[in-house]
């Protein structure tokens, strides 16, 4: 049996499609005014990010292939418990440098963005106290003998655990690893009732321990650690040094080269950086802003003169197609 429908349509202004309306119209003016404002806002914002990333004083050094003795591999220096692992590194001020000093750590070839290595931690036991034993997403780093582990998976196993003392002019500078970690991190995603349980106390140890007697709430390299990063070239932030140094001043590193990065073939960069209003060394975003700026320049400048040399009435029906002249065959 065959059903047939039947539409009703109510004649009406809506249904006629005779309701008031506004078309924006993209007139020659309007373009021309469009990409000039874009060019005067970008390209001052461009020179100003250039600028104030060239204000910012960097002091980069790969101390990864040189805390390493001749008389054994890499692996198996980093893997041993026995080898001294202390190195010495001296860096040179070039430009001085304002405090607060930013101390940053980088690893290059480590993906931390990794599915499986993401998925290994447990947000509810980083926060609540109660779910402790919360560790089916923690697998391979979830119990011991002794009970639950806290924090528990890899991304805790493998805190950084590489340290850094620094000697100026033979006095030893204080780092503050105060606050250099998120405060809505602190605050709202590790708990200040919880404690690390079995942390790091299996057969293969992954990096750093933490301290028993202080909440995960104020364990700040943890938290830092914790929040990974989306690239496998990533910094994170160690500590600040809260004067400043001056020009040519020499400074003694003195490294504790404990995290295995030779396993992956990963590098590890030590990095002192001061800021500006945007931030660390980046000429990323005053090139950007400079490139939009420029293009839009350019095409206003170019509109302008197709504008001024050819120009065309607006709205003139002689231009539409079918009402051009077809060539006679």
């Amino acid at each position: 049996m065959a059903i047939s429908f039947v539409f009703v349509v109510t004649d009406s202004r809506f249904s006629q499609q005779e309701l008031p309306a506004c078309k924006f119209i993209v007139t020659p003016t309007v373009v021309i005014s469009t990409f000039v404002a874009i060019a005067i806002v970008f390209i001052p914002l461009g020179l100003a990010s250039l600028f104030a990333s060239d204000n910012v004083v960097e002091i980069v050094h790969r101390y990864d292939d040189l805390c390493l003795p001749e008389s054994s591999t890499a692996v198996q220096h980093i893997q041993s418990k026995d080898s001294n692992k202390t190195c010495a590194a001296k860096l040179a001020v070039s430009k001085a440098m304002k405090g607060p000093i930013f101390i940053y750590y980088q690893l290059d070839n480590f993906y931390q963005n990794h599915r499986r290595y993401v998925k290994s931690r447990s947000d509810k036991q980083l926060k609540y106290k109660a779910d402790a034993d919360d560790t089916d997403s923690c697998s391979p780093e979830a119990t011991t003998d002794k009970g639950p582990i806290v924090p528990c998976g890899l991304v805790a196993w493998s805190l950084f655990n590489d340290t850094y003392k620094f000697v100026v002019q033979n006095k030893v500078v204080d780092v503050n690893k105060k606050n250099i970690a998120w405060e809505s991190d602190r605050n709202h995603k590790f708990g200040s009732d919880v404690y690390p349980q079995n942390f790091q106390s299996g057969g293969l140890i992954g990096g750093a321990k933490l301290e028993t007697s202080k909440p995960l709430s104020e364990q700040e390299d943890l938290i830092v650690w914790m929040r990974t990063a989306a690239l496998p070239t990533f910094r994170k932030l160690y500590g600040r040094i809260e004067g400043d140094l001056q020009v040519n001043d020499n400074i003694e590193v003195v490294v504790e080269n404990n995290y295995n990065t030779y396993s992956f073939g990963g590098k590890k960069w030590l990095i002192l950086s001061t800021t500006s209003w945007i931030g660390g060394k980046n000429e990323f975003i005053g090139i950007a802003y400079l490139t939009i700026g420029g293009l839009c320049l350019f095409l206003a400048i170019t509109f302008i003169l197709i504008y001024v040399l050819r120009p065309r009435q607006l709205g003139d029906p002689s231009y539409l197609s079918w009402n051009k002249q077809s060539p006679m065959p």
